[in-house]
């Protein structure tokens, strides 16, 4: 699709990298540029089981893929001179520069749009364009709501377990290099599209920010638990030891979920009988259902569930994720300096004429 765009990769970590994989997996040609005093940190952040001497991580596996790899110092001349080389043929730029590195490296926006005034700049950072803070999505997950939300109340506030923000970033920059290179058909020139950490976590607050913004309700650590529906994401143990939770979203499923555990007396009990209903009393409603899944085995509760269209899942460990030929089906495997790597495909959509 991408075959003849050329990306110059020269960001770090997660967020950058995982857009220059982007579209090095539709075809285009993509070169990560590193310093090779200081190469990309994340090939150091290594497990305890992982090889020390290597110079490839699984968390650098997991956003760099189908590139080429290039040390660049550019400070040295010789060196600034060839990435000049390959900015004038390219088609995007991508960085994470802290402030003040693209004008200590002579790269501001204006120097590489007079060398390729069709070049699109692709500019991630943390807290926008104006701020030296040095920002980690831990840091971001702090600050915007997101840790305050998650865990239980016993546990306190509870990062993510994957480095959600940046992921979201990467989301938010793909999204407006694809629209610049849309407007380029027209003008034949390029854009600078900058995205920070922050607006992207506080654009994807979604429901949560509208329940405060409308209402001034501060959401409180509730586990998996849904504010506004219920029951959803409560944990059920079934007879053989499985873990289930379902989300029912309608009346409708609960009818549904009601008549397979033979507890129909509760689609009429004022205490269940709407979703507004359920939420006040969730803890009494789990307890009467809990009683019920575990006379029951959970492939048992699935089929059913599945069959009549009502949402369950069985939580599983990445081990019986992956096996799953569908999951299988986004695993992309590649040799990088001679050690064999694995990651998920950035790629999630389809696309059929």
């Amino acid at each position: 699709m991408f075959e003849d765009l050329i990306v110059i990769d020269c960001s770090t970590v997660l967020a950058g990298p995982s857009v220059g994989t982007f579209f090095a997996e539709l075809g285009a040609a993509v070169t990560k540029i590193e310093n090779p005093a200081i190469p990309d940190v994340t090939r150091t952040w290594k497990l305890l089981s992982e090889e020390k001497n290597t110079a490839i991580s699984a968390y650098f596996a997991s956003v760099n893929y189908h590139k080429q790899y290039l040390q660049l110092d550019f400070k040295n001349t010789t060196h600034f001179n060839e990435l000049v080389r390959l900015i004038e043929k390219a088609d995007i730029f991508l960085s994470n520069f802290k402030k003040g590195d693209a004008e200590k490296f002579g790269l501001t926006d204006t120097f590489l749009h007079s060398i390729n005034p069709r070049l699109i700049i692709g500019k991630i950072s943390g807290f926008g364009t104006e701020s030296d803070r040095v920002a980690y999505d831990l840091i971001l997950q702090a600050e915007t709501g997101f840790m305050s939300m998650n865990g239980t109340a016993e546990s306190g506030p509870v990062k993510m377990p994957v480095a959600l923000i940046d992921v979201l970033a990467a989301h938010q920059l793909k999204e407006g290099i694809l629209t610049s290179l849309l407007q380029r058909t027209k003008t034949n020139k390029g854009q600078t599209v900058s995205v920070s950490l922050y607006d992207a976590a506080i654009s994807s607050l979604a429901n949560q920010a509208s329940n405060y913004l409308m209402e001034k309700h501060i959401p409180q650590r509730i586990g998996s638990l849904h504010p506004n529906i219920a029951p959803y994401g409560e944990i059920f143990v079934t007879k053989d030891g499985k873990l289930i939770t379902f989300a029912i979203g309608s009346n409708k499923h609960f009818q549904i979920l009601c008549s397979f555990l033979e507890l129909n007396e509760f689609v009429s009990d004022v205490r269940f009988a709407t979703n507004v209903d359920r939420v006040s009393n969730r803890k009494e409603l789990k307890e009467f259902i809990q009683t019920e899944i575990l006379n029951l085995e959970a492939s048992e509760i699935l089929t059913f569930m599945h069959q009549h269209f009502v949402p369950v899942g069985l939580i599983q460990n990445l081990k019986e994720v992956f096996e799953n030929s569908e999951s299988q089906k986004l695993v992309r495997t590649e040799t990088i300096e001679n050690k064999e790597t694995k990651r998920v495909s950035q790629i999630a959509f389809q696309l059929k004429s």
